[in-house]
Formats: structure tokens, C-alpha cells, sequence
């Protein structure tokens, strides 16, 4: 029996350099996806924000339909020669190129789909390289820090997005003329916040593919693309099976989480739209709401990994869920602003502990060599639903008539997730393992 020990300094500048980069990716998330650009594509590229809207929504779905077939295989491929870094600078790489392409997209329809395809494509590799950034996490992690690790990248990554949306809104969207000429002509404004966020993030990736652990792992051999990847493809099936027969409470776990995530993702992909629909929010205050959110978020996680480390992950998911869906209730029936902020900021703070406990749930599960195979099923059981929490807001609004009441759409797939995480059994946390 050993005593818990504080990381040396060198395994601190590790897990540091690590949680870089989700302070970095969040220029993809916040700024391109949720916040600024996308909704610069809807509104002043498409023809219409009807036909914008229907057309991102279809170009995300190829996105996810692809991430679903392929994302397993490649963190298997991945594992096969314990190269996350090798693949997490390769990815990294090709979602800044396509950030960086977005300077392209003028504000006339004829860009739009220019500019949908670059976040498709974007939005494929960036959830590849999560898989070997999570891998990597495995790595550099114990039984004893590994709640409090994820707590840290999930902060880290809200307070990067949080730091950039206030430099862009400051420096180049609040002003007539921002940052190197940015004005409303072309979309000028929005291609320099793409262009400002590709070096973003692949400024803040750089420590992470220096210093991440490079392990050698057998596996499978080098080959032809094609038959390499139907041979990760023949050990993902035989995985899957082993799981049914084997290993029923990851498998349970990998159902729970990819509903629950779901709806965690409804929460922001919809929080805008609510807040402008329903409560009158300006685009400047939608984005202070998306700083708040992020803070509010970001401090949620971090502090969460406190007690992921000394409870478990799974007491961490439970709460997050349930002051969740306690907490959304209000809006269903409150017009007020100031309820729906309070709510906002209530759901955000929770959120984030759940996104990271449930990245911890599984790294205590997953044994280093099968770290890419596991967190490229995360990613593809993440989108093999990402349908629901979308079609179960618009059907609440559909059957009751207001938008407010698509929030119970969403409520209502976090309390499935809720019901399918509570039977699961989680591996006990590391002080209580030495009976601590």
C-alpha cells in the first residue's frame, strides 16, 4: 500500500502542456462552432437563415456519420504503435488548416458551402485527434489524479474559450474598424476571427506534442491504408463482442454516457437560439452569455475534480445530472431574463463536471494499451445518437407551441442518460482502493 504523491515537476509540465490544448481547442468549439463564425454563415452568407440553418444542420450530420464509422479504427490504429502524439499532431494540424481556410468565406451564398465544408471536415479531425489526446491522458495519469487531471484540460479548455471570445469581442467584433482592418465589408470582421483562432489553437497545441509520452505498444503491423484499416476494423468488431460477453458495465457505460453527453450538448448548441427566441438577447449579449457560461463551466470542472478524485466519478455524474434537470425546469415557465441567466449559469457550472467525470469514468476502466480503442468508441457512441437531444427539442416544441418548451426535450434525454448511468458500476477511487 502506497501513499497518494503530488506529481514530480516534470510530470506537473506535463499534464500542463497537456491542458493546453483544450485551452486551445476552444477557438474550434467556442469561436468557430457555438459562438461567432457558424453563426456568420447562417446569417450573413446564406441566403436565408432558414436555408443556412438546414444546411449546417445537414453538413454536421455527415460530419458525425463519418466520426461514428471511422473514429474507432483510428484510435485502434493509434494504440497499434502507441502513437497518439504522432496522430494528435497530424489532426491537430489538418482542423487548423481548415480554420485558417475560413478566411475564404465572404458574406455571399455562394461561399456557404465552402465555408460548411471546412467546418465539417474540421469538426471530423478534431474529434480524431480528441481520441488521441484522451489517449494520451491514460498516459499521463494515475488512479489517484486522474478526476482531477480531467477536471483541469475541461477547465482550461472554458477558460481559453472564455479568454478568446473577450479578446475578439474587445479587439475585432465590438469595434467599427477592429484588429488589422477587420470591418463589416466581405465579412472581413469574421474571416480575421478565423484566421486569429487557427494560430490560436495551434499556438497553445505546440507544448503538448513536445512533451506528451511516446510509448511503443505491439499491435497491429504497418500496411496498406485499406487493408490496415479493415484489420482495425475486423478488432473493433471482435472488441465490441468481447465487451458483450466480457466487459458489460464499459459497454453499459459507453450507452449511458452517449445519451447523457447528448443532451449536455443540447444544452449550448441551444442556449443561444433560447436566449435570442425567447428572452430578446442582443448578439453582444449572447456572447457575454457565452463568456459566462464558459466561466461559470470552467470553474465547475475544476473544482468537481476534487471530489472525482476522492469519490469517484460516477457521485460526480449523478449530482451533475440531477441539479441539470432541476435546474432547467424554471425555464419552461419563466419568460424573465433574469431567471433564464440564473439558469444558464446554474446548468453551465454543472455541466462541466459531468463532461469531465465521465472522460475520468472511462480512463479508470481503460488500460493504457487500449486507451485510442475506448476513446474512439467514446467519440462514436457520443455522435451514434447526437440526433436525439436536436429532434427531442424541436418535438417539444412542436406538440406544445412555444419555444421555451423545448428545453423538456432536452430534460428529458438527460433524465435517460440519468436512469442508464445509475446501475453502472465504476472502478472506486484511488484512496478508497487503499482504504483511505
Amino acid at each position: 500500500m502506497t501513499s497518494p504523491t503530488r506529481p514530480r515537476p516534470g510530470e506537473r509540465l506535463r499534464i500542463f502542456n497537456w491542458a493546453l490544448w483544450d485551452w486551445g481547442s476552444a477557438s474550434f468549439n467556442a469561436v468557430i462552432i457555438t459562438f461567432v463564425f457558424a453563426p456568420y454563415l447562417t446569417k450573413a452568407v446564406a441566403s436565408s437563415e432558414e436555408s443556412g440553418s438546414s444546411a449546417l444542420g445537414w453538413s454536421t450530420a455527415a460530419a458525425g456519420l463519418v466520426i461514428a464509422l471511422v473514429a474507432p479504427a483510428a484510435g485502434t490504429r493509434a494504440d497499434a504503435g502507441g502513437r497518439h502524439r504522432l496522430w494528435l499532431g497530424v489532426h491537430t494540424s489538418i482542423v487548423v488548416l481548415t480554420i485558417f481556410g475560413l478566411f475564404f468565406v465572404r458574406d455571399s451564398p455562394e461561399y456557404l458551402w465552402l465555408g460548411l465544408l471546412l467546418i465539417a471536415v474540421g469538426s471530423v479531425f478534431f474529434e480524431f485527434a480528441e481520441v488521441s489526446y484522451n489517449g494520451i491522458m491514460v498516459r499521463i495519469t494515475n488512479p489517484d489524479n486522474v478526476g482531477k487531471v480531467s477536471g483541469f484540460g475541461w477547465g482550461m479548455g472554458y477558460a481559453g474559450g472564455l479568454v478568446l471570445l473577450v479578446i475578439l469581442l474587445v479587439l475585432v467584433i465590438q469595434p467599427e474598424v477592429g484588429l488589422f482592418g477587420a470591418s463589416d465589408e466581405g465579412g472581413l470582421r469574421f474571416r480575421i476571427v478565423a484566421v486569429l483562432s487557427a494560430v490560436w489553437f495551434a499556438l497553445f497545441a505546440v507544448p503538448v506534442l513536445i512533451t506528451a509520452p511516446a510509448a511503443k505498444v505491439k499491435g497491429t503491423s504497418a500496411g496498406h491504408p485499406v487493408k490496415a484499416f479493415l484489420a482495425d476494423y475486423a478488432a473493433l468488431i471482435r472488441r465490441l463482442v468481447r465487451m458483450w460477453r466480457e466487459e458489460h458495465q464499459t459497454l453499459r457505460f459507453f450507452i449511458a454516457s452517449a445519451v447523457f453527453r447528448d443532451g449536455l450538448a443540447a444544452i449550448f448548441a441551444f442556449a443561444g437560439v433560447l436566449a435570442a427566441g425567447s428572452y430578446g438577447f442582443s448578439a453582444s449579449q449572447i456572447i457575454v452569455l457565452g463568456v459566462a457560461a464558459n466561466v461559470a463551466a470552467g470553474a465547475g470542472a475544476m473544482i468537481a475534480g476534487l471530489f472525482d478524485d476522492r469519490f469517484g466519478p460516477k457521485p460526480v455524474i449523478i449530482a451533475g445530472l440531477v441539479i441539470i434537470i432541476l435546474g432547467g425546469l424554471p425555464i419552461l415557465f419563466s419568460a424573465d431574463p433574469v431567471v433564464f441567466w440564473v439558469c444558464a449559469l446554474l446548468l453551465s457550472f454543472c455541466v462541466g463536471p459531468v463532461q469531465a467525470s465521465s472522460r475520468s469514468f472511462l480512463a479508470r476502466i481503460t488500460p493504457p494499451e487500449r486507451a485510442g480503442e475506448n476513446f474512439g468508441l467514446y467519440a462514436t457512441t457520443g455522435r451514434a445518437v447526437s440526433f436525439l437531444g436536436p429532434a427531442m427539442f424541436a418535438l417539444a416544441i412542436t406538440i406544445f407551441g412555444f419555444q421555451r418548451a423545448g428545453t423538456l426535450g432536452i430534460l428529458i434525454v438527460l433524465a435517460l442518460g440519468l436512469i442508464l448511468i445509475i446501475p453502472v458500476r465504476s472502478a472506486a477511487p484511488a484512496r478508497a482502493v487503499q482504504g483511505r
